[in-house]
């Protein structure tokens, strides 16, 4: 992989979501499919490995038709596929696609902030286990046999490898008609997109 590649587009893009009203934005687009607190929760638990319907409504306390709702609305939108584990009588399970693991730097950092800034004792801690090969190859490698660790994640480049900060970050506009305050075609405004 070069510096530059990204290996989200070595797969097929999803069809794009319907126009939303306001800013074009994946974030509103990703907001459309994952943005009620239900599928978030439902996601959580396929990390947390409970496929099953029984454990996820137990575990996220949704009522059953609203997580009924998310989860085929997340399939629906490519985040979860189901899995038949039973033929009689036919259950199904659920399992991430190569989308919904996408999602996991999304569910550290909901944690990490809700660790920060709303829990007084993290209720749960992500545990890492490095296994890279040269660390294990290379008894002089600064992570050879490093032990297990809570998990204390950074954003980085992968253009330049360096970590990402707020005040390093610009944006850049390419829809036409908008800047970063809003519409800027004549007659447009924010309520719907032009």
């Amino acid at each position: 992989m070069t510096p530059h590649s990204d290996p989200r587009t070595a797969t097929a893009r999803p069809a794009a979501t319907p126009p939303l009203p306001g800013r074009p934005c994946s974030i509103a687009a990703a907001l459309h499919v994952l943005g009620e607190k239900w599928a978030l929760l439902a996601v959580r638990e396929l990390f947390y490995g409970n496929h099953r319907f029984e454990r996820i409504a137990r575990n996220t306390g949704a009522p059953r038709d609203r997580l009924t709702a998310r989860l085929r609305a997340l399939e629906e939108a490519g985040v979860v596929e189901r899995r038949a584990y039973s033929e009689r009588p036919p259950r199904h399970e659920y399992h991430l696609t190569e989308a919904g693991r996408d999602l996991a730097p999304l569910t550290q950092a909901l944690l990490a902030w809700g660790d920060r800034w709303l829990s007084p004792e993290p209720p749960v801690v992500l545990r890492h286990h490095p296994h890279h090969p040269k660390a294990t190859d290379d008894p002089d490698h600064p992570h050879h046999d490093a032990p297990d660790h809570p998990l204390d994640a950074a954003w980085t480049c992968r253009t330049c490898g360096t970590e990402v900060r707020s005040p390093d970050l610009t944006l850049e506009i390419r829809t036409p008609h908008w800047d970063r305050h809003g519409p800027t075609a004549p007659g447009t405004n924010a309520t719907t997109a032009p």
